[in-house]
């Protein structure tokens, strides 16, 4: 995972509320989708311009519009001012380096999460900013970019699947934020199976691509906590809000995705500390294996000491060194080192240092 690089220095200066994006482009040109609907009655269709869905603002049934790309400035600006919305709520749209929060805009109200998934290779943990307001008729979703976890909701809504065409903006709300969280565990669920993979590793075959892997690992478990743990207290507060825009029906399933979020950071402060014992059992396996190579070395070196010291003395050519003239001599130095070798390793054994 990429550390943020927006850069929000060049907002420096501006008044608040000014309309800057911060982050990286994704698309080209925003795609707008909208659905509108209620028990009886569904339409759904991409938008060519955004003024096209002012009309909706007026009436009774459920309106779902999603913008894809929140860079053009016009395009929130005239959404923004069609629905309401603030402009500072408009400024935090457009800075996608947000943290998860809440903010209670008495007509509607605005939350902010991320949303994280794997990237195409399965290798990498991505994080997008997603904003939701939904007020009461209405819900607006802003992403980054194309593509999202929210294709079970849309079918619901087309087939009249469940209690959500039904039930108010509120629950809509309530079934984005789920289909949210509900991703967090299939992304948790692949990083479990890379740890697995990984202590496999670590006890058969520690690497140095094994160091770099668990540090990558330790580094995407900061980042993914980082998009986690605010939300709880979002959800909480949204749980006890007195807004007329929550209906009392919704707080039990708001309750539950409470619950999701829990159990998303209770894995994922799981994986950080057997992560960080990885990397303490890395560095041990390292160290042991360092201290049988020394081990080893030392070994040999004591054995070979005694066969030095023996061809020193006998390579110092006395010319009354009796052995000089022995016609076995050289054979019994030979026999003398080799005695010493085995006697040495022989004793090594008997004290289990072999």
């Amino acid at each position: 995972m990429r550390l943020n690089s927006s850069k929000r220095s060049q907002k420096k200066g501006l008044s608040p509320g000014s309309l800057v994006h911060v982050g990286e482009r994704k698309v080209d040109q925003p795609r707008i989708t909208l659905i509108d609907y209620d028990g009886d009655q569904f339409l759904e269709k991409e938008v060519a311009t955004v003024e096209e869905c002012f009309p909706f603002n007026e009436t009774s049934t459920v309106t779902w519009i999603n913008i894809d790309g929140v860079h053009d400035a016009d395009v929130i600006e005239k959404l923004g001012r069609a629905f309401g919305l603030h402009s500072l709520i408009q400024e935090d749209i457009m800075t996608t380096s947000q943290r998860p929060k809440l903010d209670d805009l008495e007509t509607s109200i605005y939350v902010v999460s991320r949303m994280v998934e794997l990237n195409g290779e399965g290798k990498e943990i991505v994080t997008e900013q997603l904003s939701l307001i939904f007020g009461r008729n209405f819900v607006l979703s802003f992403q980054e970019r194309p593509g999202d976890m929210f294709d079970p909701v849309r079918e619901r809504i087309r087939h009249g699947k469940g209690r959500i065409r039904k039930l108010g903006p509120d629950y809509l709300a309530y079934a984005l934020l789920d289909a949210v969280v509900d991703h967090y565990f299939v992304v948790l669920e692949t990083v479990g199976e890379r740890i697995e993979t990984l202590e496999d590793e670590l006890v058969a075959d520690p690497r140095q691509e094994t160091l770099h892997t668990i540090h990558a690992l330790k580094r995407e478990m900061l980042f993914f906590r980082k998009s986690v743990w605010p939300l709880r207290e979002v959800v909480a507060a949204l749980e006890r809000t007195e807004s007329p825009l929550i209906q009392p029906s919704t707080n039990i399933f708001l309750r539950d995705v409470y619950d999701h979020v829990i159990q998303a950071i209770d894995n994922v402060e799981t994986f950080r500390d057997m992560l960080s014992g990885m990397l303490e059992t890395y560095l041990s396996s390292v160290s042991n294996r360092m201290n049988q190579v020394m081990k080893i070395l030392t070994i040999i070196s004591t054995i070979f000491i005694p066969l030095t010291f023996l061809v020193g003395v006998y390579g110092m050519n006395f010319e009354h060194m009796p052995e000089l003239k022995w016609r076995f001599g050289y054979f019994f130095v030979w026999g003398i080192m080799i005695a010493v070798g085995v006697g040495l390793v022989y004793f090594f054994k008997r004290k289990k240092w072999l």
